[in-house]
């Protein structure tokens, strides 16, 4: 591969947006435009003005910014040829783009990349609560409150932290263990997530916790969704911008950026779960995950043992769990160079965008390969890559990161869906929602018919004797038989 078409990161750029008073914060595209002015200066050439794509990671905290582009490039005063926002504010996002931007330069159909992305929803809800005192701003339950309620929202699965946990009880059922162990698990891997935000200036909550603190309820740590605490999820209220530049070995050399600033871009691969959280084969596994971590290492003829550092995606606990099987990471050993979507700070899509400029960063220092693997929607999307301190030989560009093909015919058969199905039912998965007082809001039961269809139950939050056995540390509920029943409102679940 030539050095024209060898793509390498020059410049990264990260703020964090932190005013006294939370409604005076900058707007996303003045955090975009920070983060892009910093990774500017970091490559140590001027390059904005030059830019001929500018990637842009869709933003929410700003409802009125429906197209980023152009307010964007006007606050750079720059006008590059190609601009590109994502479809939306999926976690996969920042990794996706950093994937097109080295497939252009690689193609020859550019020589500058910029991409970025932006969140300010801790403003956004500071804002709002000054119109609307006592509100609380939820961005993606607001998104899914606009559209029809779906079947699957109408029980209870409306946003992202609703449906992970499914994930969560099913993968804890399939490894056979115990709740303690698992949910010991996600307490070992958030408390290394926690003290590497600890010592990371761009992370948003610099505190290291213990495994115990992270698995342990409280009044600051109450439950969310079974078995997540507060701890265990995206924190998304942050004001928080990042960014990074992608020119060629050829270009970079051409505009004097030294070469202790450059990073080594090799190819990636995607693959997606159906949309629907109703629709997936099964919740202890992905085929989308596994073919797009696994199918980034063999193009990149990258083995497992070859990683020096990773990013494991992070919303909740069952995500890195999973990933990190697939290159058997162990437990004990950071799987994040940011600090995670709870320390590190989850805005929104842009999450990979502080990991991809984290990472770099540190590779500069240490030097070896890093994995980058990102995760979007409701476990749907998937986009992996490598980058390294040195050449990747094996990397070739440009190069198709489309994996889905392979992706579908791995996944099992997708069970039909009973919507209105009473009877005798098997649980598959389930959580217990809370409120912010700890209290149960609802249970939700994911459940299989006896001819092995899928379908939902509710457990109303006064039905105790049932939420109680959801949740029982010695009782697994994966498997246990039980009655769908009629009710005046949603069909409820009755254990056997």
């Amino acid at each position: 591969m030539t050095e024209e078409k060898t793509p390498i990161i020059v410049g990264v750029g990260q703020i964090n947006d932190r005013p006294e008073i939370p409604a005076e914060g900058r707007s996303p595209i003045e955090l975009m435009a920070a983060a892009l002015r910093i990774a500017e200066k970091d490559a140590g050439q001027a390059l904005l003005a030059d830019a001929d794509f500018l990637g842009i990671v869709q933003q929410i905290s700003f409802r009125e910014i429906r197209d980023a582009q152009g307010p964007l490039a006007a606050e750079l005063g720059i006008a590059p040829a190609t601009m590109l926002q994502t479809d939306g504010p999926n976690g996969d996002s920042p990794v996706m783009l950093l994937n097109e931007a080295a497939n252009r330069v690689g193609a020859g159909e550019c020589r500058i990349a910029l991409v970025c992305g932006a969140e300010a929803l801790r403003t956004a809800a500071a804002r709002a609560a000054a119109q609307e005192p006592g509100r609380r701003v939820d961005a993606t339950r607001e998104a899914a409150a606009r559209r029809e309620p779906s079947y699957a929202q109408q029980y209870g699965l409306v946003a992202p932290v609703d449906v992970y946990p499914l994930y969560e009880n099913a993968l804890r059922a399939s490894l056979g263990q115990s709740l303690a162990e698992a949910q010991d698990e996600s307490g070992r891997i958030w408390s290394l997530f926690s003290e590497v935000a600890a010592t990371n200036p761009h992370a948003w909550i610099r505190k290291g916790v213990s495994a115990a603190e992270v698995t342990t309820a409280s009044e600051s740590n109450r439950p969310i969704a079974f078995p997540y605490n507060k701890l265990m999820v995206a924190n998304a209220s942050v004001n928080q911008g990042a960014a990074f530049i992608v020119t060629s070995v050829a270009e970079a050399r051409r505009r004097g950026i030294a070469e202790d600033r450059w990073i080594y871009i090799g190819n990636g691969a995607a693959a997606h779960e159906p949309n629907s959280p109703l629709q997936r084969d099964r919740y202890d596994h992905s085929a989308s995950m596994a073919v797009s971590i696994r199918r980034t290492l063999t193009l990149n003829a990258v083995d497992p043992g070859d990683l020096d550092v990773v990013e494991l995606y992070s919303c909740f606990p069952c995500i890195p769990k999973l990933a990190r099987r697939l290159i058997d990471w162990p437990v004990d050993r950071p799987a994040t160079v940011f600090g995670g979507l709870t320390f590190g700070g989850g805005p929104i899509g842009n999450y990979m965008g502080h990991a991809i400029a984290s990472m770099t960063d540190r590779l500069r220092k240490t030097g070896g390969n890093g994995l980058l693997f990102a995760n979007g929607g409701y476990a749907t999307h998937n986009h992996s890559i490598v980058i390294s301190s040195a050449p990747i030989p094996a990397a070739s560009f440009p190069r198709s990161y489309d994996f889905q093909a392979e992706a579908d015919a791995m996944r099992d058969d997708i069970p039909a869906l009973a919507r209105d199905h009473l009877g005798d039912a098997t649980i598959e998965s389930y959580t217990v929602l809370y409120r912010r007082d700890g209290s149960p809001k609802a249970g939700v039961v994911v459940a299989r018919t006896p001819d092995n269809a899928r379908t939902l139950a509710h457990v109303p939050p006064g039905d105790n004797d049932t939420l109680r056995r959801l949740v029982d540390p010695d009782a697994d509920p994966v498997g246990a038989a039980g009655r769908i029943v009629a009710s005046e409102t949603l069909r409820e679940w009755r254990f056997a």
